[in-house]
């Protein structure tokens, strides 16, 4: 039996990047231990087992010394310069992931002679966020109180995610890696993500947060496809000092959510309430800590005010259903993979441009899930 030389450092690193220490894996490797102790040394059939617990490229485990993994796309979670810690193998993964699909569907477009759709970065950081918010609105089709005419959260949420891929924008909400519910994504970690381009620009949004906090970040993630400019976003950006591309962003998503000339005229009815913020966190299904942020643009209320509740509220948050839990099987595909992604997908496959096992590592579905799935779009598979 082979035993394969492997460094201390990069099994530990392999364990930590998956969110936990090598004792916590040496519960179910119990030699693992003793690797890193240098005592023993694994057989390839052993370190790919590691590979699989890790969520680990199995290559990187005989490299002389850790990876430095960064992030492939721009991160403004960062506040007042505070670095923050190497992405977990679970953002990688979705990030990697999403950005196959885009260069697949972009390709597959280009092919198709489609035309470059006009808004991706159309506007600039010089232009008034409030002015493009207002615009985003009118491309997307939303008339003034449509958030209040819809019954929940969950209702709004479904609404503006079909407005956005309506405009041909790829819009998932997933809160775990690709159907892996033993794989859930942290809303500590993340928010949501834009991956920018003219024919296929794609947004994430991390289905175990509250459904009101994705309003917000599909709402802030297409500000980034109307700016042109793609990257991460975390919870941190919603406090006043969030970097310039954040703030515009934000501006440009509340005005969207939260009209000023609508917020205006329902402020004076509700400002002497106890519980203001929730009020209009329920007319514009956002979350309460939104409204109180866009309250404070429109210089509603002071930055007092503002960090008060804001740190009370960061205190009690929790979040809420996710889509990586319970639900139809199928109908999750279609928040999680897209009916414009998965539709092309599937007609390449059936006109013989790709075939079954790239369309299967594609969607992340396999045989006859696939067919399943497909059926439900309306697409028979031969």
């Amino acid at each position: 039996m082979t035993r394969v030389p492997v460094q201390p450092e990069v099994l530990r690193w392999a364990c930590e990047r998956a969110g936990y220490d090598v004792a916590h894996f040496a519960k179910h490797m119990p030699q693992l231990a003793a690797w890193v102790r240098r005592e023993k040394q694994p057989t390839f059939k052993q370190l790919e087992e590691l590979a699989k617990r890790t969520h680990t490229p199995f290559g990187y485990l005989f490299l002389p010394k850790p990876p430095d993994e960064r992030l492939p796309v721009p991160d403004y979670r960062t506040v007042a310069d505070t670095a923050k810690a190497r992405p977990s193998a679970d953002l990688l993964d979705t990030l990697y992931t999403m950005q196959r699909r885009q260069m697949w569907l972009r390709e597959s477009l280009v092919e198709r002679g489609v035309e470059p759709l006009v808004f991706v970065a159309s506007a600039r950081l010089a232009d008034e966020p409030d002015a493009v918010g207002r615009e985003m609105r009118r491309v997307l089709g939303l008339q003034d109180g449509w958030a209040a005419e819809v019954r929940t959260w969950q209702d709004a949420v479904s609404a503006l995610r079909y407005a956005i891929m309506q405009l041909g924008v790829m819009a998932v909400i997933n809160g775990v890696v690709g159907n892996n519910t033993h794989r859930p994504l942290s809303v500590k970690e993340f928010r949501g993500f834009a991956l920018t381009d003219p024919y296929a620009p794609l947004i994430f949004v991390n289905g175990a947060d509250a459904k009101s906090a994705q309003m917000f970040t599909l709402a802030h993630e297409l500000a980034h496809i109307w700016l042109g400019k793609e990257g991460i976003s975390g919870f941190e950006a919603l406090t006043p000092d969030g970097g310039d591309v954040e703030n515009w962003c934000n501006r440009a998503a509340a005005e969207l959510l939260l009209p000023a000339r609508e917020l205006r005229a329902c402020w004076e009815k509700i400002r002497q309430e106890a519980s203001p913020f929730e009020t209009l966190a329920r007319m514009f299904k956002v979350s309460p800590v939104v409204a109180c942020r866009r309250s404070l643009d429109l210089d509603l209320i002071d930055r007092s005010t503002f960090f008060d509740f804001y740190e009370r509220y960061v205190e009690r948050e929790c979040t809420g259903d996710t889509t990586s839990r319970g639900g139809d099987f199928y109908n999750n595909q279609n928040t999680r993979i897209g009916k414009l992604f998965a539709t092309q997908v599937l007609r390449a496959a059936m006109e013989g441009r790709i075939g079954f096992k790239e369309a299967y590592d594609l969607t992340g579905l396999h045989g006859g899930t696939l067919q399943e799935y497909a059926k439900r779009l309306g697409v028979a598979l031969p």
